[in-house]
């Protein structure tokens, strides 16, 4: 079904490692121009020489999701190099691990400004676009955790994804007559989110990614959203490993 993927205009955010990257991969060996976007310009020239070897279009875009004026820039660049947007990927996240008795407000703060903040002010920028082109496709990394709360340890990072999951759900109802909206829930993926966890938890987290699926397991979900027919909204999905029990 390349039809529904090949020529569209896709941003990725946190597309650097991980899910994004192997997204910006999968949808570009389809056909897509992917525009990968993160706060680190060199894994981002790695992601888009890989793709410019194979054959994909790609181009790299410095961004903080934390910073509203830099998410509408970086959309406004991506429409002057393309001239349009169809899909948007929120894909940037944090996960720090860590009891609340420890009130570590710092990583609070942070999973608030990237996985909620960040998520509504990519709606933000790419949401009139879409609604004057009556079309385009919005799709927001959630978590298996944004579906049951992850405790302990996991109650903030939880709050966040419960949020994403929401602001999905509401999105739909309110311009799901023309724009669709996919909540992808994933559970243990191998990336660099686990990383985002240090002090007392960090062994218990490592210990639970022994499991993690790859990846591309998440960029085919991902593909099969985007290639839908027009009138197919796929509005969530959760994918986990097998043997995952949470």
């Amino acid at each position: 079904m390349n039809e529904n993927i090949e020529g569209k205009v896709v941003l990725i955010t946190g597309g650097s490692t991980g899910i994004g990257a192997e997204v910006a991969r999968l949808l570009a060996s389809r056909g897509a121009t992917v525009a990968v976007a993160a706060r680190r310009m060199d894994k981002l020239a790695e992601v888009v020489a890989a793709i410019g070897a194979a054959g994909g279009s790609a181009k790299a875009y410095a961004l903080d999701m934390t910073d509203k004026k830099q998410v509408e820039a970086v959309v406004s660049a991506i429409v002057a190099d393309f001239g349009k947007v169809d899909v948007l990927i929120n894909n940037a996240g944090l996960m720090p691990i860590r009891p609340m008795s420890e009130v570590n407000t710092d990583e609070w703060d942070a999973m608030i400004d990237v996985n909620l903040k960040g998520t509504l002010y990519g709606i933000a920028a790419v949401l009139p676009l879409f609604i004057a082109q009556e079309s385009g496709h919005i799709i927001n990394l959630s978590s298996v955790a944004g579906v049951k709360v992850f405790a302990p340890g996991g109650t903030v990072y939880s709050g966040t994804k419960f949020a994403v999951s929401a602001i999905s759900e509401g999105l739909r109802q309110e311009v799901g007559d023309k724009i669709r909206v996919t909540s992808i829930a994933p559970g243990a993926v191998e990336s660099d989110l686990k990383h985002s966890t240090s002090g007392t938890a960090k062994e218990t987290v490592m210990e639970f990614y022994r499991q993690a699926i790859p990846a591309a397991s998440v960029a085919r979900a991902i593909a099969f959203a985007i290639e839908q027919p027009m009138d197919v909204d796929i509005n969530e999905i959760i994918l986990r490993p097998t043997k995952q029990e949470f």
